[in-house]
């Protein structure tokens, strides 16, 4: 973790007043002394705050752990170079390099920073106080070790580090986690002779790297009498001879035991970073949860006022702008709807034009700073056309070229009748079905639950989420549809690009996927009370009820509720893929065509650094470093083919590419997504 905070500009600019340092790094770990040698060459007047020791966490890694730094193939930029692949030998490492520098490291805990006079004071535990132009957090996740919640914790045999696994041969230690740092105690602890229990909560090990996972499975084949593994447990009680244990099905055991290792983690240091006045991502503060609420109602005032609600017939009522347009363009000589100014006159009255207008202008203008921002030859395609889909059949048909057709009678009067039905407002037609030239049912629902069946709308509906989708989800993915041609996803990848890593994570937002499964089936249940409708007598129960109640019922519900008010209103706090993740019908019907999809994000495991930032970058909360560790293809149906995680990957371990049932390589897509692999030339 490296955050900057910079004192008063005025101050930035001018002579650095006497006893204000230019630079003070709290953290003297790796980033932190790494900043330091840079600060130090540049001539600038640094001091290192430190609570412990110059790079202690590697310092209390146990004796002759190994060392995962980065892809033998790559050299970092800076200063500070590794080369080393064990603890001690790097640690030496580093400390020559920093120490020929001569940079003063001071021994305190920082408790805060604040801004007094212009500059930045960081108060230390103790009264001291360091004034500085600005402040580099460098401190990692040094927060509180994550605790497991259980009785017996707090006793004197339960640790959070390993520092000389000899010290516990012959002794019976339970360790707890599923990462790295769980996997290479118990190892440590098994080739020292303590007789060693790993135990993880998930069904499987994941998280570790694939070199420590042939490690461990080493050491057991070695001496299954000093390491055994028990995935899908958890600890229930620590007591002072034994342990208390449960498995998947809930059954508890007991083991003696003499020590215990919980390697879970750490907490980040939220609370140091909020009195430092740092926002962090992610969290609801009372002002961010108010903005929240005054945007969702912005969104229910906006999307009622688009689908003809209480606000749109307010404004038709009142002829308020742009109801009043036919009349103010007709001075101008838009009284004829056969000119380009007359047929503007009548799709401009309407709130939905202005809507799909703002709507076409966001994904352009948000689009082109995409291209800019990610210069990958994937995304400038990809923008590109969800621009032109979005502007073209989903802005000017509708609104603009269709009507001047038909008013010039250039389109078949069948074709007409069959396509856009003859109605009494706007341009006598309803030019508005061409939506469902891009969105599929059972996104777009209304060209299906007609009164009267439109057979070729039904011909066509069945071609695209039946035919087509199915054919493109096979070699593509999902985002064929998802990240290429819906405007749901044009939205997502443009405007939403710099909210993505907003996506909420973990196993209780997973559960609510299932929402779009709920969704999915109410609407084929209407679909099925449709088409009883029309199959049965005139007059029947559901041609009487359908279109006044189910399918408006469905409307407000699900398009104006969760897609609209919902879908966007939480966009700037929770991803803009929110709706297309949980709520969206069709993508849960594509979940289930993904099944069969040869499609996949293959991994080159040898480079994967576990940073983490494909999972952060990834906006439908897939766990993508999950598979990358395991080198396994990720072909999870959720994903939309953004391609932010490959472009994201600082190592270039990710592509994007088709692979067969067990999972070997067909091919690796031609249309370059990883700007590390392009360098490469790969």
């Amino acid at each position: 973790m490296a955050r900057v905070i910079a004192a008063d500009p005025a101050l930035r600019a001018g002579e650095r007043p006497k006893g204000v340092r230019d630079l003070v790094i709290l953290g003297a770990g790796v980033a932190g002394m790494a900043a330091a040698v840079e600060a130090t060459k540049l001539g600038l007047d640094v001091e290192v705050i430190e609570a412990s020791e110059p790079f202690a966490t590697l310092v209390n890694f146990p004796r002759a752990k190994p060392i995962y730094t980065y892809p033998g193939t790559m050299t970092p930029q800076g200063g500070l170079q590794v080369t080393a692949t064990v603890k001690e030998a790097l640690v030496d490492e580093l400390r020559a390099q920093t120490g020929r520098e001569a940079i003063p490291i001071t021994a305190g805990r920082a408790e805060r920073i604040a801004r007094e006079a212009g500059r930045l004071v960081v108060r230390l535990e103790g009264g001291r106080t360091v004034a500085a132009r600005r402040v580099l957090i460098a401190i990692g996740r040094s927060g509180d070790f994550r605790r497991l919640g259980v009785p017996g914790e707090t006793l004197a045999k339960v640790a959070n580090r390993l520092h000389d696994p000899h010290d516990f041969a012959g002794r019976r230690v339970l360790v707890v986690g599923g990462g790295d740092a769980a996997v290479e105690t118990a190892v440590a602890l098994a080739e020292a002779g303590a007789r060693v229990t790993l135990a993880h909560r998930a069904p499987r090990l994941s998280r570790p790297k694939p070199a420590n996972l042939e490690r461990l499975e080493r050491a057991r084949r070695a001496s299954a009498e000093h390491l055994t593994v028990r995935p899908g447990t958890q600890v229930r009680e620590i007591r002072a001879d034994d342990v208390v244990l449960a498995g998947e099905d809930g059954a508890s055991e007991t083991l003696p035991n003499d020590a215990v290792f919980v390697m879970v983690g750490r907490e980040a240091p939220l609370d140091f970073l909020r009195r430092a006045g740092i926002p962090i991502a992610g969290e609801m503060t009372p002002a961010r949860w108010t903005a929240l609420a005054a945007f969702l109602v912005f969104c229910a005032w906006l999307y009622d006022w688009k689908s003809g609600g209480v606000m749109s017939r307010l404004w038709y009522a009142r002829h308020w702008f742009p109801t009043d347009l036919p009349d103010r363009l007709a001075a101008l000589g838009g009284r004829d709807p056969h000119t380009l100014l007359g047929t503007l006159a009548i799709s401009a009255a309407g709130p939905s034009f202005w809507y799909t207008l703002a709507y076409s202008t966001v994904v352009v203008g948000f689009g082109l700073r995409r291209i800019r921002r990610r210069h990958t030859p994937y995304v400038t395609a990809q923008t590109l056309t969800l621009m032109g889909i979005q502007v073209l059949p989903l802005f000017l048909l509708p609104e603009v070229i269709l009507p001047q057709l038909g008013y010039h009678g250039l389109l078949p009067r069948g074709l007409l009748d069959a396509l856009f039905p003859v109605a009494s407002y706007g341009h006598g037609r309803e030019y508005w079905r061409a939506y469902g030239l891009i969105l599929a049912w059972p996104l777009d629902v209304y060209n299906l639950f007609t009164h009267q069946p439109l057979w070729w709308w039904i011909g066509i509906g069945f071609l695209q989420t039946c035919v087509l989708i199915p054919l493109g989800i096979h070699r593509f993915g999902k985002g064929f549809y998802c990240g290429w041609i819906c405007s749901c996803g044009a939205l997502a990848e443009t405007l939403g690009d710099t909210h993505r890593h907003k996506m909420p994570h973990g196993p209780r937002w997973n559960r609510l996927d299932l929402a779009g499964q709920v969704v999915l089936a109410v609407a084929l249940l209407l679909l099925a009370l449709r088409i009883a409708g029309w199959v049965l007598p005139a007059g029947n129960w559901i041609d009487v009820h359908f279109d006044a109640e189910l399918k408006e019922r469905y409307k407000w519900t699900v398009d104006v509720f969760l897609g609209g008010v919902v879908g966007y209103g939480v966009y700037f706090w929770y991803s803009g893929r929110f709706w297309c993740r949980f709520f969206c019908p069709l993508a849960a019907l594509m979940h289930v065509y993904a099944r069969f999809s040869r499609f996949a994000i293959v991994a080159d495991k040898k480079k994967c650094i576990s940073c983490n930032l494909c999972t952060a970058a990834c906006h439908q909360g897939i766990d993508v470093m999950n598979f990358a560790n395991q080198g396994a293809p990720m072909q999870d149906p959720e994903c939309v083919r953004c391609s932010a995680c490959v472009q994201t990957c600082p190592t270039g371990v990710l592509a994007f590419g088709q692979v067969r049932r067990d999972g070997s390589l067909i091919r690796l897509d031609r249309l370059a997504a990883s700007p590390v692999r392009m360098r490469e030339g790969a």
